[in-house]
């Protein structure tokens, strides 16, 4: 039988802030973009067919939208979801600071 090797459990780092939470991260993209392209809450939540309250909870991180919910609001934006969703992941990426990945 051939050699065991044991390796030490991988140790994650103790973060310097906490992560944040993917609803946050989501919000502060969809206002961003929001913001950018110069339209309003009001605007942006009737095309998208949800609240202009929901909408803003939304964007302040305070509400965790369905994915048609995202879908809706992201169209509304001319985002794709896929191209929110990868925004998303390289935001909280930018404020977790490095990622080790295990293969």
């Amino acid at each position: 039988m051939g050699d065991v090797v044991a390796f030490p459990a991988p140790q994650a780092p103790e973060p310097s802030r906490p992560e944040p939470l993917w609803r946050e991260a989501v919000g502060h993209e969809l206002r961003s973009e929001r913001q950018q392209a110069g339209r309003t809450l009001t605007d942006v939540a009737e095309q998208s067919g949800v609240s202009m309250q929901y909408l803003s909870e939304v964007e302040r991180g305070l509400k965790e939208p369905s994915s048609e919910i995202l879908g809706a609001v992201a169209g509304a934006l001319g985002l794709r979801l896929v191209d929110l969703t990868a925004r998303v992941t390289r935001s909280i990426g930018r404020m977790s600071g490095p990622v080790c990945l295990a293969a």
